[in-house]
């Protein structure tokens, strides 16, 4: 039986395909306040802000490809038994071959209800006001924003606490409730840490191997690693 191998990625990981975070540049995402695109106070005040700044998002997608680091973590699937707990909104992971992943956060190319969460719909194109559900209701982008519940937590949670391995990648563990997840796993659990500026992980007992690189290096020598501790070749 594959053991099983759970990461849970961030931005820094879709980074390298050109998507462009706000973690870096003060709080901005692509020159905008995320309180004014990525909250439900920024729906009620800019219905027409909010669904622009998402089909720019959407177009951006569609002109970027999966990276080194994506394709690693598919390619890891002939080995091990690979789920993708992501906080990306992005599709880069499915597009690299991943199988079993999970949004955290929501994904660009769906839509939701807005009086009805679990009406979700495939939407690849451009949203308007005016766009509505089968009961008439306006769709909105399928996006956790800040101060909203994160659904998929319950699954995520039960998919860490059997992880053979943990690793961590792109992110800068300070967005809850995803960077929580690293306490469910167990304390003999080998834990991977990849960021090229990792921070220190509080109240964790796992052994944790800090690999100091970007995404793609670093998920090249997290194979590595693996391999050498599965001793495969």
């Amino acid at each position: 039986m594959k053991k099983k191998l759970v990461v849970l990625t961030g931005a820094g990981i879709s980074a390298e395909s050109g998507i462009k975070t706000f973690r870096d540049s003060d709080g901005l995402w692509e020159g905008h306040d995320v309180m004014e695109v990525a909250t439900p106070e920024g729906w009620r005040k800019n219905q027409e802000l909010v669904l622009d700044f998402y089909n720019k998002r959407r177009q951006q997608l569609k002109e970027v490809e999966p990276n080194l680091g994506h394709r690693i973590l598919a390619e890891l699937e002939q080995d091990f038994d690979v789920h993708i707990i992501t906080q990306n909104v992005d599709d880069l992971h499915e597009r690299a071959g991943s199988t079993k992943v999970l949004h955290l956060h929501g994904e660009l190319l769906k839509v939701r209800s807005t009086r009805n969460r679990d009406l979700i719909l495939d939407w690849p194109d451009d949203l308007y006001t005016g766009d509505l559900d089968e009961n008439g209701h306006q769709l909105r982008p399928h996006i956790v924003w800040f101060g909203e519940d994160v659904p998929a937590l319950e699954e995520a949670i039960e998919i860490t606490e059997t992880a053979d391995y943990f690793a961590v990648i792109g992110t800068s563990l300070q967005v809850y409730p995803a960077a929580g997840l690293i306490s469910y796993t167990y304390s003999i659990t080998p834990v991977f840490y990849i960021d090229p500026k990792p921070i220190a992980i509080p109240n964790i007992q796992n052994k944790v191997e800090v690999i100091s690189k970007v995404a793609s290096e670093g998920v090249a020598e997290l194979r590595e690693r693996l391999f050498e501790i599965e001793k495969i070749s």
